[in-house]
């Protein structure tokens, strides 16, 4: 049997019908498959690979660490130098109140440790999330995700949930004395690229504050410069209660963090101890790669490049069949008049060398949430595929 073969037969699947691309090397923006065929990778792993993929930097820092030890005890017992460093990068990049960090083995376990630590400060027990979120697909975070089509086949799920409509302000009443927290994307990443209103949600932050309610913002999609600054909510003129990170956090290795301010994290330590726990979270190799991802995002500034390359892209993806553009930064949403237009062109840009796909609660949006490493050549490049794409559907 074959690679194909024998990952239809042995590794579990999620949909009838996968990609089965067998890829075997990934560098930078680029991916090369078995054949030896190039493409061009739009979505980074889904929001992964900030740095690009394999940065030398984070090899090197992951070699480095590998020198040193891997896993030695349940995360929080020992000092562990990765997790210490990066934590404390972490927070230096982050305003004053977010100071301590939770480090997870994924963006949804982020949102699990967070949601247990509102319940545990505020003693409630009622959650406020938004209508076509995307949060992560545990029996937790699925229970607050914001799309029943996702939800129904697993009920019962956590009660007490209340699902508000993203940008309202009416629904804003929703959030009572009772509630324990709002979880919030900062930008709505799954809806396809959905961004509040500046007004709106600094309201939430005021109804949260004046109900003694945790804000939640979930930055596992957005964070780490996809949106244009380093932190999204630095756009809003808000801060969050707790943060969500993810995807990104770990440059290319599986991590995740919840981070909030040290007396309220403390929480978790008494009544009962061990409020919260991992085993592999924080693993230091993840950790060692996570922070040598940062530094780079931040030693390049590549952030600061972001906003150019966005508006490189609005300019260059003109097309009568693109009924609409949704950005925020690198992250792009290209509007179509279905989902069954839509999924022609991920599949002819596939076949031309182009990775892209489209979003769970947005099907007739195709991606773009490229590398911020991607130059103005490949733009260009990936540009010029998917407007001939676009002209050769209906031939």
């Amino acid at each position: 049997m074959n690679q194909r073969q024998l990952f239809l037969q042995h590794v579990a699947q999620t949909s009838p019908a996968p990609l089965a691309l067998e890829m075997v090397k990934a560098e930078g923006c680029r991916m090369w498959d078995a054949q030896g065929k190039e493409y061009i990778d739009l979505i980074a792993g889904i929001s992964v690979c900030n740095v690009g993929h394999r940065h030398p930097k984070v090899i090197k820092a992951i070699h480095e660490q590998l020198d040193q030890y891997m896993h030695l005890i349940v995360y929080g017992e020992f000092v562990e130098s990765p997790q210490v460093q990066y934590a404390k990068l972490l927070a230096d990049h982050l305003p004053a109140s977010l100071n301590s960090v939770y480090f997870t083995n994924s963006g949804t376990e982020a949102t699990e440790g967070a949601m247990k630590l509102a319940k545990r400060v505020t003693g409630r027990t009622e959650i406020v999330a938004f209508k076509n979120s995307y949060h992560g697909s545990t029996q937790g975070a699925l229970s607050i995700i914001g799309d029943e089509y996702w939800r129904n086949a697993f009920r019962p799920l956590l009660p007490g949930v209340h699902h508000a409509t993203y940008n309202s302000f009416e629904d804003l009443q929703l959030i009572t004395t009772k509630t324990a927290c709002v979880i919030a994307e900062t930008v709505q990443a799954e809806a396809g690229v959905i961004a509040p209103l500046k007004e709106w949600i600094q309201a939430l932050r005021k109804r949260c504050t004046e109900t003694g309610t945790l804000l939640i913002l979930d930055e596992i999609q957005c964070g780490f410069g996809r949106n244009g600054t380093l932190w999204a909510f630095e756009q809003f003129d808000v801060v969050p209660d707790v943060l969500l990170l993810g995807k990104a956090l770990g440059g290319g290795m599986p991590l995740g963090a919840f981070v909030a301010d040290k007396e309220l994290m403390w929480k978790l330590t008494e009544n009962p101890v061990l409020g919260h726990i991992t085993t592999f979270g924080g693993h230091p190799v993840c950790c060692a790669a996570g922070m040598a991802a940062m530094k780079v995002l931040l030693d390049e500034e590549l952030v600061k490049g972001v906003a150019d390359k966005e508006t490189l892209f609005r300019s260059l993806l003109q097309h009568p069949k693109i009924e609409a553009v949704r950005s925020r930064g690198l992250m792009m949403a290209l509007v179509f008049d279905s989902f069954e237009t839509n999924k022609k062109l991920i599949d002819a840009c596939i076949d031309n060398g182009v990775i892209t796909d489209w979003f769970l609660f947005a099907s007739d949006c195709l991606r773009i949430v490229p590398p911020l490493t991607i130059t103005e050549d490949e733009i260009r490049k990936v540009c010029s595929v998917i407007l001939s794409c676009l002209d050769a559907l209906d031939k």
